[in-house]
């Protein structure tokens, strides 16, 4: 967990000197499109704080008002990540009007699309790092930044070739409408974001391909019981709670049951790693198919 949030405050400190170059290439320039992907660093360095302190109280161990941990600080960082993001798309389409009613020509070009260049290279770099860490660590705090960075990656290297464009055809109102295509793509990834988190927050259940693993887990590591039912799952953070029902014969021992369970609960967490099991064993009668199904 230390290395999670070792990367979250490194994540504010890329987004603060990749926001530097990109605010240094507008002022160059005074390119509309070059502001709207300069904006969107402000949301970075933003969200990159948003971020650090949600996956640091993420950490905080249960405590007496919170029996099964702080792991959903993380969703309420990428709310806010996104929630950021539509305010940022707002602000540029806002600008990118003001300069189609007045279009201005662009200055130092050359200077200016190499130093956004170089920004949107260190971007690219730590996204990958990001992805690569938010998977395998389970984070949706640093899946969240990475998916954002991805888009100012995306729509950086957008503006770079739109700008190139401003200055070989000399057109100026396309400055503006690149940032306003900007400002939509922007738009569409803060819903995207927002979305996923909402269903973070509503306990939302594992994705099929999960959940087809672990009805096979349970079915193949099962034998000794007569089925298992009502399965259900949540995500938290990087956290996955599975909770099911395992019927067995009322003849076996409690300390049979419970080498079943075990047996279950460690081929589960083999399939996800950070699952949370609980499993309540019932006798016989309390089987919903006679013929003994293994996962229903």
């Amino acid at each position: 967990m230390r290395k999670v949030i070792r990367l979250a405050l490194g994540g504010i400190f890329i987004g603060v000197c990749v926001l530097a170059l990109k605010y240094a290439a507008y002022l160059l320039t005074g390119s509309i499109a070059l502001y709207s992907d300069a904006l969107e660093s402000i949301v970075n360095v933003a969200t990159a704080t948003a971020a650090f302190f949600a996956v640091r109280l993420s950490a905080m161990p249960p405590d007496a008002n919170h029996h099964y941990g702080h792991y959903k600080a993380e969703y309420l960082s990428a709310v806010v990540e996104g929630v950021l993001i539509v305010v940022a798309a707002l602000l540029i389409l806002r600008k990118a009007y003001l300069g189609y009613l007045d279009p201005q020509p662009i200055d130092a070009p050359e200077i200016g699309l190499a130093i956004n260049a170089t920004a949107s290279a260190i971007n690219g770099v730590w996204c990958w790092v990001l992805f690569r860490q938010g998977r395998q660590r389970r984070s949706p705090a640093l899946l969240a930044d990475a998916r954002h960075l991805l888009t100012d990656v995306i729509t950086s290297a957008g503006v770079l070739v739109g700008v190139v464009l401003v200055v070989v055809t000399g057109w100026a109102v396309l400055d503006s409408a690149i940032a306003a295509l900007v400002a939509l793509h922007i738009l569409w990834a803060g819903w995207k974001l927002v979305r996923e988190s909402i269903g973070g927050l509503m306990d939302e259940a594992v994705p099929d391909e999960t959940l087809a693993k672990l009805r096979q887990a349970i079915s193949d590591n099962a034998e000794g019981a007569i089925e298992a039912h009502d399965l259900r799952t949540r995500q938290a953070g990087r956290l996955t709670f599975v909770q099911f029902h395992l019927v067995v014969a009322g003849s076996i021992s409690v300390a049979e049951s419970h080498r079943i369970c075990d047996r279950i609960e460690d081929a589960l967490k083999v399939e996800v790693p950070d699952a949370i099991v609980t499993i309540h064993v019932e006798p016989e009668h309390k089987a919903k198919h006679p013929g003994g199904v293994p996962v229903v």
